[in-house]
């Protein structure tokens, strides 16, 4: 049952890391400064760092067990 909820995180997780590659991608393409695409570039790594971090935390709280945080307040 646990593999069950882990599917709707880890989907959107992959969709949305593939979304910021593409981005990563094409700003490679654009014709602005250097230092202008380094920071477009940085960003984007950061959202996909965050992405994939939230997903482990994610899974943590589902094997945990804690799946309603709402239950503690």
């Amino acid at each position: 049952m646990k593999s069950s909820k882990l599917i709707a995180p880890v989907l959107i997780t992959v969709i949305l890391v593939m979304i910021l590659m593409t981005y990563f991608f094409l700003c490679t393409f654009m014709p602005v400064p250097g230092i202008i695409k380094v920071l477009i570039l940085l960003a984007l790594l950061a959202l996909m760092g965050v992405s994939v971090y939230n997903l482990v935390e994610r899974i943590q709280e589902i094997r945990s067990g804690e799946e309603d945080d709402l239950g503690k307040y």
